[in-house]
């Protein structure tokens, strides 16, 4: 059976010594603890530490950090390569549409739900699998395994066909960050991964910004194709073949990363998902506020992100060739700016002494984003609604490092890919898979009106950075205390 080897500490003017508390102050630790003692100075200690393990931690055990940067920029380019399969579609709506003859929610649900669907069924066990196997081998898989479904996509002949291949794409994320994340925080040393999970994590914007500069003009000019097995393919069809198939390519390149060495590890074995949960719903505050919170804000990025491209085309009549390139350099540049500047901010807030820095930029950021989502969709110009929708994506994407760095500092290796794969399935599920299809439901059933769709847009951005700002300020003292108690893994 697994037993843990950290140290936890309760601060006496919160939990007394009286026996009568005793199952709290178990229940507060991690599970199945195997010795209780009182600590110094009012202090309980709950351990069994290895000092073999913690001096593992020393800073000569680390690679060097030339190839701890490379290692992050191969994880950079398989997660644009990853977010260029899944962001193009936005481009395609209405040709999409026509060929396959759906609605706005059912494009809603192939943009979003089609990935939680797949987090659902195989996110959980693949973290699962990263805390135990060859994190570089499951990466390479995924990306090989997404980058044919993205091809597949192109040969879908119906809304089904096109669902189920969207789902396979879902495995990009699944495979990736759960096992990326764990990587990184075994190549870095502690006051330097909030910045490298930061950097890793601008793949997001990249790719999205590469999908819609590159897919504008892409689908402007591609013809539609006779081919001798599948027969006629519509040029949006054609598309999702040529960016699903290079990813083969970086499927190959991800094999030339080395697995690095686990740190933090705990005696006893590797816990089990059910150990796991146990461990976090004993710290329901920290993970429950953090996941929640971090959820409102990806889904007033993503529902929103989502539908911008056609809310451009509805309201101002931009066609995806003038769309695509202004859009998707504002996303490119500003979202990659946000996000290290969001990593950097952490780190410097935790230098301060602030040890709940990776949670403060997330409270910032949606206080900021309340007025900007709210106000962007309601410009009375095309040239004003972008303007205010780039200092959106900048502060959209300024938390989303800081967040996963907060999970790695309170969650002991073993058990880091599956909080991370936890994590992303409730931000998959109720972020990016609920929210579009929130936006195109007000704008479908509430408004009756495509011309609506500004409106719907504004009405979520508001509603989700209000939640946000409330579940991760309730999330920041719970989370100080947590960062106190997980010293030795960190």
């Amino acid at each position: 059976m697994w037993r843990p080897s950290f140290e936890c500490r309760f601060p006496p003017d919160r939990y007394g010594r009286s026996l009568f508390r005793l199952p709290e102050y178990v229940l507060s630790c991690p599970i199945h603890a195997r010795f209780v003692a009182w600590g110094p100075r009012g202090t309980r200690t709950v351990s069994n530490v290895s000092q073999d393990q913690a001096a593992g931690t020393s800073t000569e055990d680390y690679p060097s950090e030339t190839y701890a940067w490379y290692v992050v920029a191969v994880l950079v380019f398989a997660y644009t390569v990853s977010y260029v399969d899944r962001t193009i579609l936005t481009l395609m709506v209405k040709p999409i549409r026509e060929t396959l003859g759906i609605s706005d929610v059912q494009i809603s649900l192939l943009h979003g739900l089609a990935f939680a669907i797949f987090y659902t069924v195989l996110g959980v066990p693949l973290g699962w699998l990263a805390d135990r196997g060859n994190r570089t081998k499951i990466i390479a898989g995924g990306i090989f395994v997404w980058s044919m479904m993205t091809a597949l996509c192109g040969l879908a002949r119906s809304f089904s066909q096109m669902f189920l291949a969207r789902v396979g794409v879902g495995v990009g994320e699944a495979a990736l960050s759960p096992a990326a994340y764990s990587m990184i925080n075994d190549y870095f040393r502690p006051q330097r991964r909030t910045l490298a999970i930061s950097i890793y994590a601008t793949g997001v914007y990249i790719g999205s910004g590469l999908a819609l500069i590159v897919g504008g003009s892409v689908i402007a000019i591609t013809p539609s194709l006779e081919l001798l097995v599948v027969g006629h393919l519509e040029p949006w069809q054609v598309v999702f073949l040529a960016v699903g198939l290079p990813g083969l390519l970086v499927a190959a390149l991800m094999l030339t990363v080395k697995e690095p060495k686990r740190r933090g590890l705990m005696k006893g074995g590797q816990p089990t998902i059910k150990e796991t949960l146990a461990f976090m719903r004993a710290r329901f505050a920290i993970y429950g506020f953090h996941f929640l919170g971090f959820s409102m804000l990806t889904m007033l990025w993503s529902g929103c992100a989502a539908w911008i491209p056609t809310f451009f085309a509805r309201t101002f009549e931009w066609t995806p060739a003038q769309m695509g390139p202004i859009f998707g350099t504002i996303v490119a540049i500003f979202g990659t700016i946000g996000l290290i500047s969001g990593g950097a901010f952490a780190e410097k807030l935790k230098h301060s002494g602030k040890t709940d820095g990776n949670i403060r930029v997330g409270v910032i950021s949606a206080v900021v984003l309340l007025p900007l989502g709210v106000l962007a969709p309601l410009m009375p110009s095309a040239e004003l609604a972008m303007t205010v929708y780039a200092a959106f994506v900048f502060f959209s994407s300024l938390p989303f490092g800081a967040a996963a760095a907060a999970l790695q500092e309170i969650t002991p290796n073993q058990m880091r890919g599956q909080v991370s794969a936890l994590y992303l399935f409730v931000v998959n599920l109720t972020g990016i898979g609920i929210g579009p299809t929130i936006v195109a439901s007000i704008t479908q059933y509430g408004f009756g009106d495509d011309l609506a769709l500004k409106y719907s847009l504004s009405i979520t951005a508001g509603i989700a950075a209000v939640l946000a700002a409330v579940l991760l300020t309730l999330c920041l003292k719970p989370y100080r205390e947590s960062v106190a108690m997980a010293r030795d893994w960190i």
